[in-house]
């Protein structure tokens, strides 16, 4: 039988404290980033410039339809021969989830704009205001209380598929325990604990998100 040994785990904690690290930091490039391109791009998609519309929905369906794991591999391997350019692989791994989010963010951001009632955005034209007056102080102040809740669970997915990078040799918490188990010859013990962090981290935002949900609920 397999004897198990927890007491191997105290020698890597500050191994594991750096991979938890490296792990929350990209968890908050990724999702600002993916913000950034997902609010951008819901926007396009809405846009009456039919080839903006275009882009925008090419990008997300491109992104959304093929699988985050051969998107790093791709943008880490392919990219940089593709356009001569030299990549690290905390770059890609950045670049790579921030635009696979991102997509995710953008149908997000364009079904929460699309739920508000036409009125709205009418009524505030005819007080003068220009279509994006009408965009920036009417309809997203409206929209972001109904995205609120689907955008953070789609954060807590992102935090997630941070592990996917240890895939580029990024010390992230998957790769740092990787390195621990090759080490230790422990495998059972390392990936038990790391499978508890994941969970301790995430949790409490589940917790969180249930809860939002509620609230807004009940203020509605």
């Amino acid at each position: 039988m397999y004897q198990w040994d927890f007491g191997i785990l105290w020698g890597y904690r500050f191994l594991f404290l750096n991979g938890l690290w490296v792990t929350l930091a990209f968890t908050v490039a990724i999702v600002v980033l993916g913000l950034g391109v997902g609010l951008l791009a819901g926007l396009m998609r809405l846009s009456r410039f039919a080839p903006l519309r275009w882009l925008s929905q090419g990008y997300v369906e491109v992104f959304r339809c093929t699988p985050i794991l051969v998107q790093l591999v791709w943008f880490y391997y392919a990219l940089p021969i593709l356009a001569g350019i030299e990549m690290t692989a905390t770059t890609a791994a950045v670049l790579a989830l921030s635009l696979y989010g991102g997509s995710f963010y953008a149908e997000i951001i364009r079904g929460g704009i699309n739920s508000i009632e036409a009125g709205q955005s009418e009524a505030a034209l005819a007080l003068g205001m220009t279509p994006a007056q009408s965009m920036r102080r009417i309809v997203l102040p409206q929209a972001l209380k109904r995205m609120v809740p689907p955008l953070m669970n789609q954060s807590i997915i992102q935090l997630k598929n941070t592990s996917l990078v240890s895939v580029l040799a990024v010390p992230d918490l998957l790769y740092q325990g990787q390195a621990a188990a090759h080490d230790s010859y422990r495998p059972l013990e390392i990936y038990s604990l790391i499978a508890v962090i994941y969970f301790v981290v995430l949790f409490p935002l589940t917790l969180l998100v249930g809860r939002l949900e509620r609230r807004l609920a009940r203020a509605d």
